[in-house]
């Protein structure tokens, strides 16, 4: 048995990733598993796994400036063998409690330097400079870790030079969160699950939805993360044609993913977003319904191989429209792609085969 300790300033304590796979899975063969997050929801123990909260940060600059310091307080007490960071914000912290003889993991979830690439909010030459100096902050810190797990394969071959036993666990599914997508009786409805913003595709979704030829419905689950953005969406045309349902719970995801002929993920081509493996792409081939995709060349080949879906260029508004009324007028082409992606994920894309490699990972560790 292990005692293993996963941190998080930034992520929610019920994370998929973070919370639903790799501790969950930890804990069930027999590890004693500890999560520290910042939350501000207090202490609990849930499936097996210790819940530790550092108290909420208030705001994006204190979450980096404080929360950081809490989490590794509170992780500075547990006699923890190995610990798995899970925010770039953490490394430092990472670098503290390695001095103290702990084994210490980073998990990239993304491509950060990448990232910084496209942030909008900030001008070009400061994006270029932010992106080199993190991307050398970054290398010089993880060679002194004892561990890469990666969310890509092309993340990972990014560390291999500085730590060659990194590994890409995927942030694939667990298939027995979603049932059977209820097509009988089903509401004529598409979704969109995840977080809102100009570089996801928002904007470009809301102006398709006064193309629509269908009297189709688009239900959004997810959270804005830019103020004025929601408030000029709200008011656009298009807004009349969705469902806003704020951040759902796993259930409520599956729910409406059940209720809805397809899945929209297109996210516009950004650097970070050409190489990705977006979850909510392999949850919608989970919940056994059609998906809508941006037309990146790696998205295509998952798409096209398991023909579960549609293919768009996410910059063009009039071209996700014609998708969603396709699938919406065409019910069978719907279900007959809902039902390949879901056996695609049953053969390949399934977090069943993830977790044993993490496992060994740690075992190797």
């Amino acid at each position: 048995m292990l005692k293993i300790a996963h941190l998080s300033s930034a992520h929610p304590r019920d994370d998929s990733r973070i919370f639903g796979k790799q501790c969950r899975t930890l804990a069930a063969h027999g590890h004693q598993v500890t999560l520290v997050v910042a939350d501000g929801l207090g202490d609990a123990r849930r499936d097996g796994v210790s819940i530790v909260d550092a108290g909420a940060a208030r705001g994006r600059l204190d979450r980096m400036l404080h929360a950081t310091c809490r989490v590794y307080r509170r992780a500075r007490a547990l006699d923890a063998d190995i610990i798995q960071l899970h925010d770039p914000e953490l490394l430092p912290a990472g670098l503290l409690l390695r001095r103290r003889g702990r084994k210490v993991v980073f998990d990239a979830h993304e491509d950060v330097p990448l990232q910084l690439l496209g942030k909008p909010y900030l001008n070009a030459p400061l994006r270029r400079l932010l992106s080199a100096a993190y991307a050398r902050f970054e290398r010089r810190a993880c060679a002194r870790l004892d561990g890469v797990i990666a969310a890509t394969p092309v993340i990972r071959d990014k560390f291999l030079p500085i730590q060659p036993g990194a590994v890409a666990i995927h942030n694939y599914p667990q298939p027995e969160e979603f049932g059977a997508a209820a097509w009988d009786g089903q509401p004529l409805q598409v979704c969109y699950v995840g977080g809102l913003s100009a570089l996801r595709g928002i904007a470009e979704l809301v102006r398709a939805c006064t193309l629509l030829r269908t009297p189709v419905r688009v239900g959004l689950a997810g959270r804005f993360s830019e103020p004025e953005l929601a408030a000029h969406m709200r008011v656009q045309p298009g807004w009349e044609r969705i469902d806003a349902h704020g951040v759902l719970g796993r259930s409520g995801v599956a729910a409406l993913m059940a209720a809805s002929r397809a899945g929209l993920v297109t996210l516009l081509p950004a650097a970070n977003h050409l190489d990705a493996l977006p979850v909510k792409l392999f949850e919608y081939m989970a919940a056994g319904i059609a998906v809508i995709a941006s037309d990146f060349p790696l998205w295509r080949r998952i798409v096209d191989d398991a023909g579960c879906g549609l293919c768009v260029d996410p910059r063009d508004p009039a071209a996700i429209a014609a998708a969603i009324d396709r699938l919406a007028a065409d019910p069978e082409l719907a279900r007959r792609m809902g039902r390949n992606g879901r056996a695609a994920v049953l053969a390949r894309y399934h977090w069943r085969g993830q977790a044993e490699q993490l496992l060994r990972y740690y075992e190797n560790l």
